[in-house]
């Protein structure tokens, strides 16, 4: 299981990720260009000592990204049809999240695997980049067994 960042632009929201992703032994792709400089000094705060802890590939674009990958992308959008619950992972998925101010542009959303959404209240968009992260994940390595002991 892997987390995907497509062209994040908040060091504070990436650094959440990195932490996450160290808590639960995932690859992180950063799939560039970033909003900020990658070694921000406020990504690093935010992921504290966890981000060296993580493994990060960066991709230095949407190709680079898509053009390697031999498994599952799957994109957390607030505008696909398929709760997140509703679905079936598989381990080897990656869990695409788009950019945090205009998710990610209909050249990306065309080419994943499929699109999942978590249920909101009605009337409310979005979560956080980094909440709606660790709800997908958790649940991504629940169903396929991959959650720490």
């Amino acid at each position: 299981m892997r987390l995907a960042l497509f062209q994040p632009e908040i060091p504070g929201n990436v650094g959440a990720i990195l932490r996450l992703s160290a808590c639960f032994d995932l690859t992180v792709d950063v799939i560039e260009p970033c909003g900020f400089v990658f070694s921000d000094k406020r990504l690093k705060r935010a992921g504290m000592d966890y981000a060296d802890q993580v493994s990060i590939e960066r991709h230095a674009d949407w190709d680079s990204f898509i053009n390697n990958r031999q498994t599952r992308v799957i994109l957390l959008s607030s505008k696909a049809q398929t709760h997140l619950y509703d679905f079936k992972f598989e381990p080897e998925d990656t869990l695409l999240m788009g950019q945090e101010s205009a998710g990610v542009p209909d050249f990306v959303r065309s080419r994943v695997s499929d699109q999942v959404r978590i249920p909101l209240k009605p009337g409310l968009r979005s979560l956080n980049v980094s909440v709606a992260a660790g709800i997908a994940i958790s649940e991504a390595l629940r169903q396929t067994g991959g959650l720490p002991a």
